[in-house]
């Protein structure tokens, strides 16, 4: 049996119209819009801006924000074409399995599962600290023994909002996405608010400079756990500001920019995917780039750069504290606390679709890929998926692990750039209703964009990147290759 056995394009769509495994049809432009919308404005604009601008760029955040956002709109740009001409459930794991075959389709699966589920965890738990923040003080103030995994025995907010965004996945698309509808709208009124009410309090001496000196990082930072890999790996002495800690700075808020792949895994419960995946994957990524750009501009013109803490998990709130107007200060809060769970609730949606693709293919157990007869929703691998999210959050303290969803996404984003240059010369009689303007060359530049933002990423991040994903080889072998709806038949086309 071949490791590089491909399926069919036409086979993956076929698939979708078997009765036990049909979704329901039901977004449309709009609706994959909101959703890329949801749940790519997060916990980066509200905690990263604050952090990078201390520790990597200064001012120049906003170049960051512009590099990592230049590098999603290429990858963007190949999701699009794939989402348009493959409009099945599973994102990168569906498009690498009808280009690359079934192994690289199963190590972009499980890459992802670690995007998704670890990155969904993060939120629930970043929900719960910005839920205490509104509560303190209050005679619903939450006990610190159910508070946190770090101080308590369980963080209980956390698992309490993975089984409540659970339940509303399982409840149908369209519920999800008219609920996610209303709780954008509430986030981009309070980002608006940020710039709007931001702008009276700019200082234009605090964008003085606007690229600061390059200086040498801190002698904590010396181990190859704690340095960009690239440092390593070229003897360069780790550097703080410059060049390059605008670049450093563009791979540490690229986590800001993740999810607009989401998109992709919904392509399968869109009535015109062909049309509508492609307006709704630029869409979003075009308009959350614009904010993003904004707020650090605004941030960094509020105060100097030099006097942000870069612990801090609320800079936006002690921004405009140190400009006299706490009142924002609850303002965002509430307004991230109503967007995190958005946010946790669209990446869980992305786990189950790509686990609901992986299922159907034979490669998870396939008694995980049956669909709610009422619903049209995967509800059994929502359930795990659900279940496993509330774990995490409630009992690991999730501090380094929400690295590894950055190297994992642009890992995904390297292979879905070099298999849409495989699909054109591999089947060039697919119709396509979207193509990447030059693709080889978009292609090409996504590809060493995402790779060099990769290696500006710790040693420490690719080494339990490794450990996870030799952990999914193991998987595979003993399990996912014997088992493949592909082993066994003529099928499985040879790469």
């Amino acid at each position: 049996m071949s490791l590089f056995r491909t399926k069919s394009v036409e086979q993956s769509i076929a698939e979708t119209d078997e009765p036990e495994h049909r979704l329901k049809k039901s977004l449309g432009a709009l609706d994959l819009t909101v959703f890329g919308v949801g749940v790519i404005i997060g916990a980066g604009i509200f905690v990263l801006t604050g952090t990078v601008a201390a520790t990597n760029s200064g001012p120049a955040i906003a170049l960051s924000f512009a590099i990592a956002g230049v590098a999603c709109a290429l990858a963007a740009l190949c999701y699009a074409e794939f989402a348009s001409t493959v409009p099945v459930a599973g994102s990168a794991y569906t498009f690498s399995f009808a280009t690359c075959g079934e192994l690289v389709a199963w190590i972009i699966g499980w890459d992802l599962v670690l995007e998704f589920t670890i990155g969904s965890a993060a939120l629930s738990t970043s929900f719960s600290s910005y839920l205490q923040t509104i509560l303190a003080g209050t005679p619903l103030e939450i006990p610190a023994s159910i508070a946190s995994a770090e101080g308590g025995l369980v963080n209980l907010p956390a698992v309490l909002i993975a089984l409540v965004v659970m339940t509303v996945l399982i409840l149908g698309i369209k519920f999800s996405s008219r609920l996610n509808q209303v709780v954008v709208a509430i986030k981009l009124a309070v980002v608006l608010l940020v710039i709007v009410a931001g702008l009276q309090y700019v200082t234009a001496d605090n964008y003085s400079p606007f690229i600061p000196t390059s200086e040498p990082a801190p002698s904590t930072a010396g181990t190859f756990l704690d340095v960009p890999l690239i440092s390593t790996l070229f003897g360069l002495d780790p550097s703080v500001y410059g060049l390059a800690g605008v670049i450093a700075g563009a791979a540490v808020v690229f986590f800001a920019f993740i999810g607009f792949d989401i998109v992709a895994t919904t392509a399968e419960e869109t009535r015109n995917p062909q049309r509508d995946v492609p307006r709704g994957i630029l869409g979003s990524l075009a308009i959350v780039t614009v904010l993003y750009m904004a707020v650090s501009l605004v941030v960094t013109g509020m105060q100097d750069f030099r006097d942000i803490d870069p612990e801090d998990a609320a800079p936006l709130s002690t921004a405009f504290a140190a400009n006299g107007a706490e009142y924002m200060g609850d303002v965002i809060a509430v307004g991230a606390c109503i967007g995190l769970v958005v946010v946790a609730m669209i990446l869980m949606l992305g786990q189950t679709r790509v686990g609901f693709a992986m299922a159907r293919d034979g490669l998870l157990p396939r008694g995980l890929a049956k669909v709610h007869p009422r619903f049209g929703t995967p509800y059994l691998f929502t359930v795990i998926t659900g279940v496993g999210v509330a774990a995490i959050a409630g009992f690991v303290p999730l501090t380094t692990l929400a690295e590894l969803v950055n190297i994992g996404t642009l890992f995904a984003f390297i292979l879905v750039s070099i298999g849409v240059v495989i699909l054109r010369r591999t089947r060039p009689d697919l119709p396509r209703s979207f193509r990447v303007p030059a693709a080889p060359v978009v292609a090409t530049l996504a590809v060493l964009l995402c790779l060099y933002l990769m290696l500006n990423l710790t040693g420490g991040t690719w080494l339990r990147f490794a450990i996870w994903m030799a952990i999914g080889l193991v998987v595979y072998f003993a399990y996912g290759r014997s088992r493949s709806r592909l082993a066994g038949t003529r099928e499985g086309h040879q790469a």
